[in-house]
């Protein structure tokens, strides 16, 4: 019987945007996600397939514990340099890089849980689902997510409640 319920189990890929969840939740609750809480609810009775955490290197040591922390939840964290522009701006956004580990997991999965809320994603989700049949459900701060991607959603989850720290 338990090796029946692991067979039906619905596979999953969680892809999170740390740099976009970490500034909208600060910018609209002044708090933190709760990356433990969103495991628990996300990968409950599913088969994780794909767990990343999308995340810049500063090389900064409390940034190192808190990836660890991410590891220990059970995240492969996925790290790309911080870039500092002689304008003073700063580049590092992982948005290929999701959408490339979305397209890889989407033959592999039922669903994909996305934490972001930006806009740049609609079209991966309108083609995990139209292409692939895949249902995508968006997790983020309602009101600094992006209308579009909120549509091109199967589902819209808003970071809210334990989901917040």
């Amino acid at each position: 019987m338990v090796a029946a319920l692991a067979a039906s189990a619905e596979r999953v890929a969680l892809l999170v945007d740390v740099q976009n969840v970490y500034y909208t939740t600060r910018q609209a609750f002044g708090r933190h996600f709760n990356y433990h809480a969103f495991w628990a609810r996300f990968a409950a009775g599913r088969e994780v397939v794909m767990a990343n955490a999308y995340a810049i290197d500063r090389g900064d040591p409390k940034q190192r514990q808190f990836q660890d922390i991410l590891r220990g939840i059970g995240f492969a964290v996925k790290l790309k340099p911080f870039i500092q522009r002689s304008d003073g701006s700063a580049k590092g956004d992982w948005d290929v890089g999701i959408a490339l580990d979305a397209m890889e997991a989407a033959p592999l999965v039922d669903r994909v849980v996305l934490v972001s809320g930006d806009g740049d994603f609609d079209l991966l989700a309108e083609r995990l689902r139209e292409r692939h049949g895949v249902a995508v459900e968006v997790v983020g701060v309602e009101r600094l997510t992006a209308e579009s991607l909120i549509r091109a959603a199967s589902r819209f989850v808003p970071i809210e409640g334990e989901l917040l720290l």
